[in-house]
């Protein structure tokens, strides 16, 4: 790690506020010295205007030193799909980005904790929105390949496609094989949605022609409310019977802080603080359920 102050004239050139030490490599800074040196640029970026040098070098120091938070998201999705994790990384920074734009100090909260929904959610996006072809086991994926060599070939011989039973002989296997072979080689590739959804209908939007897209449905928002329940029922069992008191009068019963104090015969400021560890609490626990 390569962390000096530099001199005044030095840190007016390369861009660094006066109160901030100038980093030559800020990426290779200890996960542990980040987090120590991320108030101190916060506190510093609120103050400083944007758009200027200095603006810019205390936000891009703060992405390069979080760069670790985007890496030990990213694993997590090492196997799934096939994304590569360089494009895994880059979504993940965007989630970084929107963090540390977001990120006010007064919430209390330690920024990791703040940050890492928001790579995870970039990166969960990023499947949900590039991957369209449906992973199929690997002997179907093989079965898909001598499909298409045996139909190439037995149709050049009969001039017609041939049947499932004409492939099965020809390959040697079952036709219920062959007939689950062609269903998975659907997933090879993603049509367009916007192919007429009447197959012996003529390509392009004809007038009166429904496409795909015209009567596929819509994702119910209501489903990932009912994801995250689920994920939180046990977790909210997990606490004490003070804090799940706490979580009713705040969430259940809507009562304000204040109100919340006056029940419990604390301070205001001693329910924010309780509030923020329950919440950080049940936060870590849903993303180490994910």
């Amino acid at each position: 790690m390569t962390v000096h102050t530099a001199q005044t004239a030095g840190a007016e050139r390369a861009g660094a506020p006066d109160g901030l030490p100038w980093i030559e490599d800020a990426a290779q800074i200890a996960p542990q010295d980040a987090r120590k040196l991320s108030k101190l640029f916060f506190d510093r970026l609120q103050a400083l205007e944007e758009g200027t040098p200095e603006y810019q070098y205390a936000r891009n120091t703060l992405i390069e030193m979080n760069l670790s938070l985007v890496r030990f998201s990213a694993g997590r999705f090492r196997n799934r799909g096939s994304g590569d994790m360089e494009d895994i990384v880059q979504v993940g920074t965007i989630g970084l980005i929107k963090a540390i734009d977001r990120f006010d100090l007064s919430r209390e909260v330690e920024f990791t904790s703040f940050a890492v929904p928001y790579i995870v959610g970039e990166i969960k996006r990023f499947f949900r929105d590039t991957t369209w072809s449906v992973h199929v086991p690997r002997r179907l994926q093989e079965l898909r390949v001598d499909l298409a060599k045996a139909k190439e070939t037995l149709a050049a011989g009969l001039d017609r496609d041939p049947t499932v039973r004409e492939l099965a002989e020809h390959l040697g296997l079952e036709e219920e094989e062959i007939t689950e072979g062609i269903l998975a080689a659907n997933g090879y590739t993603a049509g367009s949605l916007d192919m007429p959804a009447d197959a012996t209908a003529p390509a392009g939007r004809a007038k009166g022609v429904r496409s795909y897209a015209d009567v596929l449905g819509e994702p119910d928002p209501a489903m990932e409310a009912v994801e995250n329940l689920h994920t939180l029922a046990p977790l909210l069992g997990e606490l004490d019977a003070r804090e799940r008191r706490i979580i009713d009068m705040r969430f259940g019963q809507e009562m304000t802080q204040a109100q919340i104090g006056e029940e419990l015969g604390i301070s205001q400021m001693h329910v924010s603080r309780l509030l923020s560890r329950i919440l950080r609490k049940l936060r870590s626990g849903m993303l180490t359920q994910d």
